[in-house]
């Protein structure tokens, strides 16, 4: 059913969306990821390549329309279709409010939100063609509010009602659209360096499977929208 099929999975270089790559590659999809620093990109891209050799790092910034659309016509000239789509790019700053300045604000905004909103806008015309799948990832907190959050709530909180709204336009066209909702995620998000530490939390390869059962599914079914946490909570 997937097999063939190609993803463009924004902010693959590492965590959630590197984790979401290997699972689908293992599967045979085919796989265009991107990230901001030319760099991570291509370290991540060689790391992948041990999965599947169909695989393409691009460059480029969510917030940005401009650079979204270079990178789906990468992703056509190199592939030829765009089946999935999974906007995953994002960011997180923790400061109350009084504290928070309006460059982080913006750049949460721009990132987490208005970037789910350019990847889309960038694809939505191949996807189309291919009657494909739209997912993007929000947060836990994007249903839970909490101290220092405001910035990240907001943005996450916009995501779910994005995707939910979208969803509801694009099914005509015979796309899907679901929004996932995780807990703590043993990735670099927020500084954090992964390690034993984080055993207890989801784990990369976890997103990639959820994603992988969710796009094999029968396509008279659409989870539209799931949460996803750990199954107990660490020390």
């Amino acid at each position: 059913m997937i097999k063939d099929k190609v993803a463009y999975i924004t902010g693959g270089t590492k965590g959630i969306g590197f984790g979401v790559a290997k699972i689908l590659l293992e599967n045979g999809v085919s796989v265009a990821f991107s990230g901001r620093k030319r760099d991570d990109v291509e370290k991540a891209e060689q790391e992948l390549k041990q999965y599947s050799g169909n695989v393409l790092g691009i460059v480029s910034d969510v917030r940005s329309l401009e650079s979204e659309q270079e990178a789906v016509k990468y992703i056509m000239e190199k592939f030829g279709r765009l089946d999935f789509v999974i906007a995953n790019a994002g960011l997180g700053v923790f400061k109350p409010v009084d504290e928070l300045s309006a460059e982080e604000w913006n750049d949460m905004i721009e990132t987490n939100l208005t970037g789910v909103f350019y990847t889309l806008k960038a694809s939505v015309e191949e996807l189309k063609k291919t009657e494909g799948y739209y997912i993007t990832v929000s947060s836990l907190a994007g249903a839970n509010f909490f101290e220092k959050g405001a910035g990240y709530n907001a943005s996450k909180f916009g995501v779910v009602g994005f995707t939910q709204a979208a969803m509801i336009d694009l099914r005509k066209y015979n796309i899907k659209s679901t929004v996932i909702m995780p807990g703590s995620v043993a990735t670099n998000f927020n500084g954090n360096i992964p390690s034993e530490k984080d055993a207890w939390k989801i784990q990369p390869e976890d997103m990639g499977n959820l994603i992988l059962d969710i796009l094999k599914m029968n396509p008279r079914v659409l989870p539209s929208k799931i949460e996803f946490r750990a199954t107990k909570p660490g020390n």
